[in-house]
C-alpha cells in the first residue's frame, strides 16, 4: 500500500528560531557596521539559503562584503550553538504530530534553508533521528523555491507528486511546493503571514497543529481515495 510523504521545514514550521535568526541577524550587521535590521525584515529571508537570504537583506553589498556577512552570521550561530544554555524549542505539538504521523505509515523528510551543521543539529534532538527518511537543505544544491530538495526527498522516498505534501510557514516553501507540483500546506505561526503564505498559492494555512493534523488526514484520504 502507497503512503503519503510529508515533507516539513524547520525553521518556525517545527521550531521557534525566531529570537536567535533575528540576534543572528543583528550581530552581523553590526560587525560590518551595517544599520541594524528589523525583525520584519529579517522575517522575510527565513527560508532562503544564507547566502541568497542574506542578499535579499542587504542588496547594495558587493559580493566580498556579502560573503563577509555570511560568514559573521555563521559566526554568531556558533558561538550561540557553543553555549551549553542555548535552545531553540519546539513548538508545542510539533513532536506529537511528528510522531503520530510516523506511527500512522507516513514517511517524513526535512526540506529546509539551515546549513548541514543545522540539519545535524536537529536531527540530534531526542527522537527525531528515527523519524525521518531523509532530509536536504540548500547546501545539498538549489535552495527554496527551487523544487530539488522536494524532488530528493521523494526520490529518496519512492514517492510521487500525488502523494507528497510540503509544510512551512513561508512564501518560499509554498513556492517551492508549487514548483515541484506537489500541494502546499502552511502554518501560521512561524515567519510569514497567512495573508502572504495565500498569496504565494497556498490554499490552507493551518492555525495550530490540531489544524495542521486534520489537513493532513484530509491530504491522504483524498490522495488515496
Amino acid at each position: 500500500m502507497k503512503r503519503p510523504l510529508a515533507v516539513f521545514d524547520i525553521d518556525g514550521t517545527l521550531v521557534d528560531s525566531r529570537a536567535s535568526i533575528l540576534q543572528a541577524a543583528v550581530e552581523a550587521s553590526h560587525a560590518l557596521g551595517l544599520p541594524e535590521p528589523e525583525y520584519d525584515r529579517v522575517r522575510q529571508i527565513v527560508g532562503l539559503s544564507l547566502v541568497e537570504g542574506l542578499r535579499v537583506l542587504e542588496p547594495g553589498l558587493n559580493d566580498r562584503d556579502l560573503m563577509r556577512f555570511v560568514e559573521a552570521f555563521k559566526s554568531v550561530f556558533l558561538r550561540m550553538n557553543s553555549d551549553p544554555d542555548f535552545h531553540e524549542p519546539l513548538y508545542d505539538g510539533a513532536m506529537d504530530l511528528l510522531r503520530g504521523l510516523h506511527r500512522d505509515g507516513w514517511r517524513l523528510s526535512l526540506a529546509t534553508g539551515q546549513s548541514r551543521r543545522g540539519v545535524a543539529r536537529n536531527l540530534a534532538r531526542e527522537g527525531w533521528g528515527e523519524l525521518f527518511v531523509s532530509s536536504h537543505c540548500a547546501e545539498d544544491g538549489p535552495g527554496k523555491p527551487d523544487p530539488a530538495m522536494l524532488r530528493a526527498a521523494m526520490a529518496a522516498a519512492g514517492a510521487d507528486a500525488a502523494a507528497t505534501i510540503m509544510i512551512g510557514d513561508t512564501a518560499h516553501d509554498i513556492a517551492m511546493a508549487l514548483n515541484a507540483g506537489v500541494r502546499p500546506q502552511g502554518v501560521g505561526w512561524g515567519f510569514h503571514t497567512p495573508e502572504e503564505q495565500i498569496a504565494a498559492g497556498a490554499p490552507h494555512v493551518a492555525t495550530d497543529f490540531a489544524d495542521l493534523e486534520v489537513a493532513l488526514d484530509r491530504f491522504a484520504s483524498r490522495a488515496f481515495a
